[in-house]
Protein backbone atom coordinates (compact mmCIF):
# COMPACT_ATOMS: atom_id res chain seq x y z
CA UNK A 1 0.00 0.00 0.00
CA UNK A 2 1.44 3.16 -1.15
CA UNK A 3 1.52 6.31 1.62
CA UNK A 4 2.25 10.35 0.82
CA UNK A 5 5.73 11.24 1.57
CA UNK A 6 5.03 14.50 3.73
CA UNK A 7 8.12 16.22 4.83
CA UNK A 8 9.19 17.30 8.55
CA UNK A 9 9.05 20.48 10.07
CA UNK A 10 13.08 20.25 10.38
CA UNK A 11 13.06 19.08 6.36
CA UNK A 12 10.96 22.46 5.58
CA UNK A 13 13.21 24.58 7.83
CA UNK A 14 16.55 23.11 6.02
CA UNK A 15 14.99 23.55 2.60
CA UNK A 16 13.68 27.29 2.47
CA UNK A 17 16.69 28.30 4.57
CA UNK A 18 18.87 26.87 1.85
CA UNK A 19 17.41 28.14 -1.11
CA UNK A 20 16.67 31.70 0.34
CA UNK A 21 20.20 31.38 1.01
CA UNK A 22 21.60 30.56 -2.24
CA UNK A 23 19.28 33.00 -4.08
CA UNK A 24 21.26 35.76 -1.79
CA UNK A 25 24.47 34.17 -3.25
CA UNK A 26 23.27 34.33 -7.02
CA UNK A 27 21.82 37.97 -6.77
CA UNK A 28 25.07 39.14 -4.88
CA UNK A 29 27.06 36.84 -7.89
CA UNK A 30 28.94 34.71 -5.51
CA UNK A 31 29.74 31.35 -7.32
CA UNK A 32 32.06 28.85 -6.82
CA UNK A 33 33.03 28.30 -10.32
CA UNK A 34 33.12 31.97 -11.28
CA UNK A 35 32.32 32.56 -14.96
CA UNK A 36 34.02 29.37 -16.34
CA UNK A 37 30.65 28.13 -17.08
CA UNK A 38 29.60 28.89 -20.73
CA UNK A 39 25.87 28.83 -19.31
CA UNK A 40 24.17 31.50 -18.35
CA UNK A 41 24.24 32.48 -14.29
CA UNK A 42 20.34 31.95 -13.51
CA UNK A 43 20.97 27.92 -14.66
CA UNK A 44 22.82 27.74 -11.18
CA UNK A 45 19.20 28.37 -9.80
CA UNK A 46 18.09 24.95 -11.62
CA UNK A 47 20.77 22.26 -9.08
CA UNK A 48 19.83 24.83 -6.43
CA UNK A 49 16.09 24.19 -6.57
CA UNK A 50 16.35 20.78 -7.15
CA UNK A 51 18.57 20.56 -4.28
CA UNK A 52 16.50 22.08 -2.12
CA UNK A 53 13.59 19.42 -3.19
CA UNK A 54 16.25 16.77 -2.01
CA UNK A 55 16.00 17.94 0.88
CA UNK A 56 12.51 18.32 1.55
CA UNK A 57 12.40 14.15 1.65
CA UNK A 58 16.03 13.83 4.16
CA UNK A 59 14.34 11.62 6.30
CA UNK A 60 10.84 10.67 4.78
CA UNK A 61 13.24 9.10 1.66
CA UNK A 62 16.81 9.58 2.70
CA UNK A 63 17.63 6.92 -0.54
CA UNK A 64 15.71 9.25 -3.01
CA UNK A 65 16.96 12.00 -1.87
CA UNK A 66 21.06 11.19 -1.72
CA UNK A 67 19.96 9.90 -5.33
CA UNK A 68 18.21 13.20 -6.23
CA UNK A 69 20.73 15.27 -4.19
CA UNK A 70 23.79 13.37 -6.12
CA UNK A 71 22.28 14.23 -9.34
CA UNK A 72 21.88 18.16 -8.37
CA UNK A 73 25.79 18.29 -7.30
CA UNK A 74 27.11 17.35 -10.39
CA UNK A 75 24.70 19.23 -12.74
CA UNK A 76 25.67 22.17 -9.97
CA UNK A 77 29.37 21.94 -11.34
CA UNK A 78 29.07 22.38 -14.66
CA UNK A 79 27.04 25.98 -13.83
CA UNK A 80 28.58 28.60 -11.92
CA UNK A 81 27.88 26.63 -8.91
CA UNK A 82 26.29 27.83 -5.47
CA UNK A 83 27.85 27.21 -2.29
CA UNK A 84 24.08 26.36 -0.83
CA UNK A 85 23.74 23.66 -3.32
CA UNK A 86 26.89 21.68 -1.60
CA UNK A 87 25.87 23.06 2.06
CA UNK A 88 22.47 21.27 1.52
CA UNK A 89 23.72 18.12 -0.14
CA UNK A 90 26.12 17.38 2.97
CA UNK A 91 23.01 17.63 5.30
CA UNK A 92 21.51 15.11 2.55
CA UNK A 93 24.55 12.81 2.72
CA UNK A 94 24.32 13.40 6.65
CA UNK A 95 20.71 12.00 7.00
CA UNK A 96 20.79 9.43 4.33
CA UNK A 97 23.22 7.65 6.95
CA UNK A 98 21.44 8.48 10.21
CA UNK A 99 17.93 7.83 8.50
CA UNK A 100 18.54 5.32 5.68
CA UNK A 101 18.48 1.56 6.30
CA UNK A 102 21.52 -0.22 8.28
CA UNK A 103 22.95 -1.50 5.15
CA UNK A 104 23.67 1.79 4.11
CA UNK A 105 24.69 3.08 6.85
CA UNK A 106 27.77 0.59 6.40
CA UNK A 107 27.93 0.87 2.94
CA UNK A 108 27.67 4.86 2.35
CA UNK A 109 30.99 5.62 4.84
CA UNK A 110 32.90 3.03 2.65
CA UNK A 111 31.90 4.13 -0.70
CA UNK A 112 32.40 8.08 0.36
CA UNK A 113 36.09 7.64 1.44
CA UNK A 114 36.52 5.47 -1.98
CA UNK A 115 35.59 8.51 -3.78
CA UNK A 116 37.33 10.33 -2.03
CA UNK A 117 41.08 8.42 -2.28
CA UNK A 118 39.93 7.76 -6.12
CA UNK A 119 38.99 11.69 -7.02
CA UNK A 120 42.32 12.96 -4.81
CA UNK A 121 44.38 10.51 -6.96
CA UNK A 122 43.11 11.04 -10.21
CA UNK A 123 43.28 15.08 -9.93
CA UNK A 124 46.30 15.11 -8.59
CA UNK A 125 48.04 12.30 -11.44
CA UNK A 126 45.57 14.99 -14.30
CA UNK A 127 46.83 18.70 -12.97
CA UNK A 128 49.83 17.12 -11.54
CA UNK A 129 50.03 19.59 -8.84
CA UNK A 130 49.70 19.72 -5.29
CA UNK A 131 47.12 21.87 -5.18
CA UNK A 132 45.11 18.97 -6.64
CA UNK A 133 45.01 17.85 -3.43
CA UNK A 134 42.58 20.11 -2.19
CA UNK A 135 40.22 18.93 -4.89
CA UNK A 136 40.61 15.69 -3.03
CA UNK A 137 40.00 17.63 0.95
CA UNK A 138 36.84 19.35 -0.74
CA UNK A 139 35.50 15.73 -2.20
CA UNK A 140 36.16 14.33 1.58
CA UNK A 141 34.41 17.22 3.29
CA UNK A 142 31.65 17.15 1.31
CA UNK A 143 31.29 13.54 1.13
CA UNK A 144 32.83 11.47 3.66
CA UNK A 145 32.70 13.47 6.71
CA UNK A 146 29.49 13.96 6.99
CA UNK A 147 28.65 10.55 6.22
CA UNK A 148 31.07 9.57 8.89
CA UNK A 149 29.16 12.02 11.37
CA UNK A 150 26.08 10.69 10.74
CA UNK A 151 27.33 7.14 11.42
CA UNK A 152 28.39 8.49 14.89
CA UNK A 153 25.16 10.20 15.57
CA UNK A 154 23.03 6.83 14.50
CA UNK A 155 25.51 4.56 16.81
CA UNK A 156 24.77 7.06 19.98
CA UNK A 157 21.11 6.51 19.04
CA UNK A 158 21.20 3.26 19.08
CA UNK A 159 23.18 3.03 22.30
CA UNK A 160 20.63 5.09 24.08
CA UNK A 161 17.83 3.51 22.81
CA UNK A 162 19.34 0.08 23.73
CA UNK A 163 19.97 1.74 27.23
CA UNK A 164 16.52 2.85 27.50
CA UNK A 165 14.92 -0.73 26.72
CA UNK A 166 17.03 -2.28 28.95
CA UNK A 167 16.06 0.07 32.10
CA UNK A 168 12.37 -0.49 31.06
CA UNK A 169 12.83 -4.42 30.96
CA UNK A 170 14.22 -3.83 34.12
CA UNK A 171 11.72 -1.61 35.38
CA UNK A 172 9.28 -4.11 34.10
CA UNK A 173 11.02 -7.05 35.84
CA UNK A 174 11.19 -5.51 39.26
CA UNK A 175 7.47 -4.68 38.97
CA UNK A 176 6.71 -8.55 38.25
CA UNK A 177 8.80 -9.75 41.38
CA UNK A 178 6.87 -6.88 43.12
CA UNK A 179 3.62 -8.27 42.32
CA UNK A 180 5.15 -11.54 42.82
CA UNK A 181 6.37 -10.88 45.95
CA UNK A 182 2.76 -9.53 47.28
CA UNK A 183 0.89 -12.68 45.61
CA UNK A 184 3.49 -14.55 47.82
CA UNK A 185 3.02 -12.49 50.91
CA UNK A 186 -0.79 -13.01 50.56
CA UNK A 187 -0.93 -16.64 49.93
CA UNK A 188 1.21 -17.01 53.33
CA UNK A 189 -0.83 -14.60 55.37
CA UNK A 190 -3.82 -16.59 54.01
CA UNK A 191 -2.29 -19.66 55.08
CA UNK A 192 -1.31 -18.71 58.77
CA UNK A 193 -5.05 -17.03 58.98
CA UNK A 194 -6.20 -20.05 58.09
CA UNK A 195 -4.59 -22.30 60.63
CA UNK A 196 -4.77 -19.78 63.27
CA UNK A 197 -8.59 -19.36 62.93
CA UNK A 198 -10.20 -22.53 61.50
CA UNK A 199 -9.85 -24.79 64.50
CA UNK A 200 -11.14 -22.46 67.03
CA UNK A 201 -14.48 -21.36 64.79
CA UNK A 202 -14.91 -25.19 63.38
CA UNK A 203 -15.22 -25.83 67.13
CA UNK A 204 -17.37 -22.91 68.17
CA UNK A 205 -19.35 -23.81 64.63
CA UNK A 206 -20.12 -27.56 65.77
CA UNK A 207 -20.69 -27.02 69.67
CA UNK A 208 -23.35 -23.99 68.94
CA UNK A 209 -24.84 -26.56 66.61
CA UNK A 210 -24.88 -28.98 69.55
CA UNK A 211 -26.49 -26.75 72.26
CA UNK A 212 -29.10 -25.62 69.51
CA UNK A 213 -29.95 -29.12 68.71
CA UNK A 214 -30.26 -30.93 72.31
CA UNK A 215 -32.22 -29.19 74.52
CA UNK A 216 -30.47 -29.88 77.57
CA UNK A 217 -29.65 -27.24 80.07
CA UNK A 218 -26.16 -28.84 80.92
CA UNK A 219 -25.21 -29.68 77.59
CA UNK A 220 -25.58 -25.98 76.51
CA UNK A 221 -23.90 -24.58 79.25
CA UNK A 222 -21.13 -27.34 78.61
CA UNK A 223 -21.06 -26.17 74.77
CA UNK A 224 -21.38 -22.56 75.48
CA UNK A 225 -18.00 -22.90 78.02
CA UNK A 226 -16.31 -24.40 74.83
CA UNK A 227 -17.74 -22.07 72.75
CA UNK A 228 -16.10 -18.53 75.11
CA UNK A 229 -12.63 -20.45 75.62
CA UNK A 230 -12.54 -20.83 71.66
CA UNK A 231 -13.80 -17.73 70.70
CA UNK A 232 -11.73 -15.67 73.32
CA UNK A 233 -8.38 -17.70 71.74
CA UNK A 234 -9.53 -16.99 67.93
CA UNK A 235 -9.66 -13.45 69.08
CA UNK A 236 -6.05 -13.51 71.10
CA UNK A 237 -4.53 -15.43 67.95
CA UNK A 238 -6.14 -12.74 65.07
CA UNK A 239 -4.99 -9.86 67.55
CA UNK A 240 -1.43 -11.82 66.91
CA UNK A 241 -1.61 -11.66 63.37
CA UNK A 242 -2.41 -8.00 63.12
CA UNK A 243 0.22 -7.23 65.70
CA UNK A 244 2.56 -8.68 62.91
CA UNK A 245 0.98 -6.85 59.83
CA UNK A 246 0.78 -3.45 61.62
CA UNK A 247 3.20 -0.82 60.47
CA UNK A 248 5.70 0.71 63.05
CA UNK A 249 4.54 -1.97 65.74
CA UNK A 250 8.98 -1.31 66.92
CA UNK A 251 8.23 -0.84 70.36
CA UNK A 252 5.81 -4.24 70.81
CA UNK A 253 7.54 -7.89 70.70
CA UNK A 254 7.52 -10.06 67.84
CA UNK A 255 5.14 -12.75 68.11
CA UNK A 256 6.83 -16.06 68.79
CA UNK A 257 6.01 -18.57 66.47
CA UNK A 258 4.28 -21.96 67.39
CA UNK A 259 6.56 -24.83 67.79
CA UNK A 260 5.87 -28.81 68.36
CA UNK A 261 6.10 -28.06 72.01
CA UNK A 262 3.04 -26.70 72.16
CA UNK A 263 1.26 -29.45 70.44
CA UNK A 264 -0.03 -31.07 74.22
CA UNK A 265 -1.69 -28.04 74.57
CA UNK A 266 -3.51 -28.37 70.98
CA UNK A 267 -4.03 -32.06 71.83
CA UNK A 268 -5.74 -31.26 75.03
CA UNK A 269 -7.66 -28.66 73.21
CA UNK A 270 -8.79 -30.43 70.38
CA UNK A 271 -9.89 -33.58 73.27
CA UNK A 272 -12.14 -30.40 74.86
CA UNK A 273 -14.18 -29.61 71.26
CA UNK A 274 -14.22 -32.99 70.13
CA UNK A 275 -15.71 -34.68 73.31
CA UNK A 276 -18.98 -34.19 71.75
CA UNK A 277 -17.97 -35.50 68.73
CA UNK A 278 -16.88 -38.71 70.26
CA UNK A 279 -13.05 -38.33 69.50
CA UNK A 280 -10.03 -39.09 71.59
CA UNK A 281 -6.89 -37.88 70.31
CA UNK A 282 -3.42 -38.42 71.04
CA UNK A 283 0.37 -38.15 70.88
CA UNK A 284 2.90 -39.60 69.79
CA UNK A 285 6.52 -38.46 69.89
CA UNK A 286 9.05 -40.80 68.67
CA UNK A 287 11.96 -38.92 68.57
CA UNK A 288 13.31 -39.23 71.75
CA UNK A 289 12.74 -37.88 75.28
CA UNK A 290 14.73 -34.55 73.70
CA UNK A 291 14.29 -34.06 70.76
CA UNK A 292 16.45 -31.83 69.04
CA UNK A 293 15.66 -28.03 68.01
CA UNK A 294 14.91 -27.97 64.72
CA UNK A 295 14.40 -24.50 62.03
CA UNK A 296 11.94 -22.53 62.82
CA UNK A 297 10.64 -22.83 59.54
CA UNK A 298 10.65 -26.55 59.77
CA UNK A 299 8.79 -26.21 63.90
CA UNK A 300 6.13 -24.04 62.09
CA UNK A 301 5.26 -25.89 59.01
CA UNK A 302 4.71 -29.26 60.89
CA UNK A 303 2.48 -27.17 64.03
CA UNK A 304 0.72 -25.71 61.55
CA UNK A 305 0.02 -29.14 59.55
CA UNK A 306 -0.87 -31.23 62.24
CA UNK A 307 -3.11 -28.38 63.75
CA UNK A 308 -4.90 -28.43 60.27
CA UNK A 309 -5.41 -32.21 60.24
CA UNK A 310 -6.77 -32.13 64.22
CA UNK A 311 -9.18 -29.12 62.94
CA UNK A 312 -10.42 -31.17 59.93
CA UNK A 313 -10.74 -34.53 61.96
CA UNK A 314 -13.25 -32.27 64.31
CA UNK A 315 -15.03 -31.30 61.46
CA UNK A 316 -15.40 -34.13 59.79
CA UNK A 317 -13.79 -37.44 61.40
CA UNK A 318 -15.81 -40.43 62.63
CA UNK A 319 -16.04 -41.08 66.33
CA UNK A 320 -12.64 -42.68 67.18
CA UNK A 321 -9.45 -42.06 68.29
CA UNK A 322 -7.40 -39.48 66.42
CA UNK A 323 -3.44 -39.78 66.64
CA UNK A 324 -0.69 -37.57 65.86
CA UNK A 325 2.65 -38.94 65.38
CA UNK A 326 6.00 -37.28 65.41
CA UNK A 327 9.32 -39.59 63.76
CA UNK A 328 12.46 -38.18 62.77
CA UNK A 329 14.76 -40.18 60.18
CA UNK A 330 18.24 -39.19 59.32
CA UNK A 331 17.11 -35.84 57.85
CA UNK A 332 13.62 -35.89 57.68
CA UNK A 333 10.54 -34.85 60.06
CA UNK A 334 7.91 -37.37 59.67
CA UNK A 335 4.17 -35.33 60.85
CA UNK A 336 1.89 -37.84 60.79
CA UNK A 337 -1.76 -37.72 61.71
CA UNK A 338 -4.76 -40.80 61.65
CA UNK A 339 -8.39 -40.37 62.32
CA UNK A 340 -11.04 -42.87 61.57
CA UNK A 341 -12.49 -42.22 58.81
CA UNK A 342 -17.06 -42.76 57.95
CA UNK A 343 -20.08 -41.34 58.32
CA UNK A 344 -20.22 -39.23 61.94
CA UNK A 345 -23.09 -38.65 63.89
CA UNK A 346 -24.36 -34.98 65.31
CA UNK A 347 -23.46 -32.02 64.21
CA UNK A 348 -20.52 -31.40 61.30
CA UNK A 349 -19.16 -27.98 60.14
CA UNK A 350 -18.70 -27.13 56.41
CA UNK A 351 -15.05 -27.37 54.44
CA UNK A 352 -13.84 -25.47 52.02
CA UNK A 353 -10.87 -27.74 51.46
CA UNK A 354 -8.10 -24.54 51.45
CA UNK A 355 -6.70 -26.94 54.66
CA UNK A 356 -5.53 -29.36 52.23
CA UNK A 357 -4.32 -26.94 49.91
CA UNK A 358 -2.68 -25.02 52.51
CA UNK A 359 -0.63 -27.92 53.87
CA UNK A 360 0.55 -29.01 50.47
CA UNK A 361 1.92 -25.26 50.02
CA UNK A 362 3.77 -25.58 53.20
CA UNK A 363 5.30 -28.54 52.40
CA UNK A 364 6.38 -27.67 49.19
CA UNK A 365 7.87 -24.48 50.26
CA UNK A 366 10.60 -26.39 52.51
CA UNK A 367 10.82 -29.15 49.74
CA UNK A 368 9.16 -31.81 51.21
CA UNK A 369 6.70 -34.56 50.23
CA UNK A 370 2.70 -34.77 51.49
CA UNK A 371 0.22 -37.20 51.06
CA UNK A 372 -3.63 -37.34 52.43
CA UNK A 373 -6.27 -39.18 51.48
CA UNK A 374 -8.34 -42.61 52.92
CA UNK A 375 -6.82 -45.57 53.58
CA UNK A 376 -7.64 -49.29 54.62
CA UNK A 377 -7.66 -49.76 58.53
CA UNK A 378 -7.61 -52.32 60.39
CA UNK A 379 -10.61 -54.85 59.91
CA UNK A 380 -13.14 -53.34 57.77
CA UNK A 381 -12.60 -50.03 59.02
CA UNK A 382 -11.34 -46.95 57.22
CA UNK A 383 -8.41 -44.08 58.20
CA UNK A 384 -7.96 -40.76 56.99
CA UNK A 385 -4.22 -40.42 56.65
CA UNK A 386 -2.32 -37.38 56.46
CA UNK A 387 1.08 -37.95 56.12
CA UNK A 388 4.21 -34.90 55.26
CA UNK A 389 7.69 -35.60 55.12
CA UNK A 390 10.07 -32.50 55.76
CA UNK A 391 13.93 -32.29 55.19
CA UNK A 392 16.51 -31.12 57.46
CA UNK A 393 19.04 -28.60 57.19
CA UNK A 394 22.06 -29.72 59.24
CA UNK A 395 23.71 -26.62 58.47
CA UNK A 396 20.75 -24.48 60.17
CA UNK A 397 19.73 -26.61 63.04
CA UNK A 398 20.95 -24.68 66.66
CA UNK A 399 22.99 -26.42 69.20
Amino acid sequence: MLTSIRPDRDAVALAVSGLLGGLVLWWLGLHTQGGRSPLAPWVTLVPLTAMAGAVLLRRAAPRTALAAGTLALVADQFTWGSLATVLMFTDVMYAAVLYGPPAAARRLPVATLLITVASTIGFLAWFREPEALLIGLLVGLVSFVPALTGVSVRSHRAAADSARLAAAQTARLAEMDRTQAVAAERARMARELHDMVANHLSAVAIHSTAALSIDDPETSRSALKVIRENSVEGLAEMRRLIGLLRAGGEDEPPAAAPTLAALDTLIRQTNVNGASAGLVCTLEDDRGPEPPALPTPVELAAYRIAQESLTNALKHAAPGSVVVRLGRAGELLTVEVTSAYGERPGPTAPGSGAGIVGMRERVALLGGTFEAGAEQGGGDAKVWRVRAELPLDEREMRE
